[in-house]
């Protein structure tokens, strides 16, 4: 490495690594401040505290790295700028992507950091959190009422292209109530509907009582072919319990393996919406990472251009938030057109980093080439 790449790259990191504290120190404030009362009430070890908050570490990294880059990268390059170096590079013949070449290096690097955090501790970390708010910040009798809290309105896609929707299920029990399960073949056409008053886990399968099964002919639906009623019986159905409760687990808690898997169970479910939605979450699990080395590639071009030695600072946050702003509200839009239908899920994921790129690189070409 080149000295002066060495000597950016330095800068670029002990900036970055001065926000990502910062941001860190304000987030774990701000989150004391407002839970005071409760660490205070429920007489919270300081150990217990600790492992809390650096279970949040890598959230707050995950969350705040594109804009930490940005900051550091902003300020590196307009202090350059306003020593009048960069002027001295590109006068030696240094081209705009040799200057930026270690920003450009770093913004990638932290790309790749932030997917690795996603990965392998964002999931295990948020557990961790969960886990301890539960068992220290929760009073014993707020957690056995939870835990023995009745799921309502339980909608979900199961297997056998099935559609179940359920009042009540009861975990500590195991037995659900006002049961409605809707069949459908292949082109979405209704073959069977269930409905049943209760069912009960026996442990090997379900037993519904009250259970009335209506068969109908795919193309007029409206004659049913077939109805049988029964005071009880043991039902064709796959999903345990536990199926049921891993209805309720949250996308944000599951890595790309693991969130395909649970797409791939549900592909043949003809549920179009819910999976639609759930395959544009896991292409955005791929692509929000690189967001860091497409705001950062945006970012650059302005950063060279910032040369007011008294408004350095507040020019370089000044660009970071707007920057950030813009690309994060659009990215939320490209997202909400992807889970409503108008865009593919991979496209709706994608769109933002590719659009930004696009100006990024147009604006690089028009004030540097």
């Amino acid at each position: 490495m080149r000295i002066l790449d060495r000597y950016i790259t330095k800068s670029i990191i002990l900036i970055f690594i001065a926000t990502v504290l910062t941001f860190c120190f304000l987030y774990i404030l701000i989150d004391v401040t407002s839970n005071l009362d409760e660490y205070i009430k429920y007489k919270i070890p300081f150990p217990i505290l600790l492992q809390y908050y650096s279970a949040s570490l890598p959230f707050i990294l995950t969350q705040t790295s594109s804009i930490a880059c940005l900051i550091a990268i902003l300020f590196t390059f307009s202090r350059l700028n306003n020593n009048n170096e960069i002027i001295a590079m590109r006068s030696s013949g240094m081209s705009f992507w040799k200057i930026t070449k270690p920003a450009l290096y770093f913004g990638l690097i932290a790309s790749i950091l932030v997917f690795w955090l996603n990965e392998k501790y964002l999931p295990h970390a948020q557990k961790i959190s969960e886990k301890i708010r539960n068992d220290y910040m929760v009073l014993e009798v707020d957690r056995i009422r939870k835990q023995e809290k009745k799921i309502t309105n339980l909608t979900f896609y199961g297997l056998k292209n099935r559609l179940y929707f359920v009042d009540t299920f009861d975990q500590h029990t195991n037995e659900l109530f006002g049961i409605t399960i809707i069949e459908y073949d292949e082109h979405q056409n209704i073959l069977q509907k269930i409905v049943a008053f209760k069912g009960d886990w026996t442990g090997l399968a379900w037993k519904f009582y009250q259970c009335q099964i209506t068969s109908f002919e795919p193309q007029d639906i409206e004659a049913p072919v077939k109805i049988k009623i029964y005071k009880e019986k043991l039902m064709d159905i796959k999903e345990t319990p536990t199926d049921f409760l891993r209805q309720r687990l949250q996308v944000s808690s599951m890595n790309i393996r693991e969130l395909y898997q649970y797409i791939s169970r549900f592909s043949k479910s003809g549920a179009a919406k819910a999976l639609n939605n759930l395959r544009v979450d896991l292409h955005q699990k791929i692509a929000y990472p690189f967001g860091n080395f497409v705001i950062v590639l945006l970012g650059l071009p302005f950063a060279l251009m910032i040369r007011s030695r008294k408004g350095t600072t507040f020019s370089a946050l000044g660009i970071a938030i707007l920057v950030g702003f813009l690309y994060y509200v659009a990215n939320a839009i490209m997202l909400a057109f992807g889970k409503g239908g108008f865009l593919a899920p991979f496209l709706s994921a994608w769109a933002t980093p590719f659009i930004f790129s696009i100006i990024a690189l147009t604006i690089i070409e028009s004030d540097f080439s």
